[in-house]
């Protein structure tokens, strides 16, 4: 069979050769990875950070005290509950709670920077404070961390040694409820293994960056560089 293909680039099946005319770039969105006390999403989000550049992490304010291992800035803003209410009253948190006690909010700037800048911004935080954080932002990407059984998760609160007896045994109290909120989310991602739970978070960022709704055309019209080939 023979047919007229002059004047046409063509590579295999028949599909153009031609490149894009421009390149596209990911837009930024806001990611956040909520569950339960103990299930280790903290863990989760600091390994995601590290493997994608793209990524940053949100840290968001508290009132409780620091646990032995962090650092002010860094894992939080510890704040006492009156410089916290100031903030609240003036409207810089996208979302805030009280859970156990203590308050928790997300500060809303750098959450808006970093999603223009084309950023994913990372929110690790706890269930209630999900649930707000959708209500207000329903185009943020939401992953739920499960834990492999009730058991694990006992063993993983008593066994960091952060909290008094008394807090583990209301954070297992409410820990039921908080895992039936999983059908909330957009994704689920079962935390037995460790490196396979990483990878099930990467996935759903690249899965994320690549729908066509977040892409744009790169500023640079010079189209694609062989360095991008």
């Amino acid at each position: 069979m023979t047919g007229d293909m002059s004047g046409t680039k063509s590579g295999a099946a028949g599909v153009s050769a031609e490149e894009p005319p421009f390149r596209f770039e990911p837009g930024g969105f806001l990611f956040v990875v909520s569950g339960p006390s103990g299930a280790g999403k903290g863990t989760l989000v600091e390994r995601l950070v590290e493997l994608r550049p793209e990524c940053v992490f949100s840290i968001s304010c508290t009132t409780r005290p620091p646990r032995p291992h962090e650092m002010d800035g860094k894992e939080y803003e510890f704040l006492t509950r009156e410089e916290f209410e100031r903030r609240r009253s003036a409207g810089r948190f996208l979302e805030w709670a009280e859970v156990h006690g203590n308050l928790y909010g997300t500060p809303v700037e750098p959450v808006d920077a970093g999603v223009r800048a084309g950023r994913v911004v990372v929110l690790d935080i706890d269930v209630q404070g999900g649930s707000s954080v959708r209500r207000a932002r329903p185009d943020a990407v939401c992953a739920f961390i499960y834990p492999p059984s009730m058991d694990a998760l006992r063993q993983r609160l008593t066994g960091r040694n952060t909290e008094t007896p008394e807090v583990v045994a209301r954070r297992l109290e409410v820990a039921p409820r908080e895992l039936a909120q999983y059908r909330e989310y957009d994704y689920l991602v079962i935390n037995e293994n460790l490196d396979r739970a990483v990878e099930r978070l990467v996935a759903i960022v690249d899965a994320e960056r690549a729908r066509v709704r977040r892409l744009r055309a790169s500023s640079d019209d010079a189209g694609p560089t062989r360095s991008d080939r």
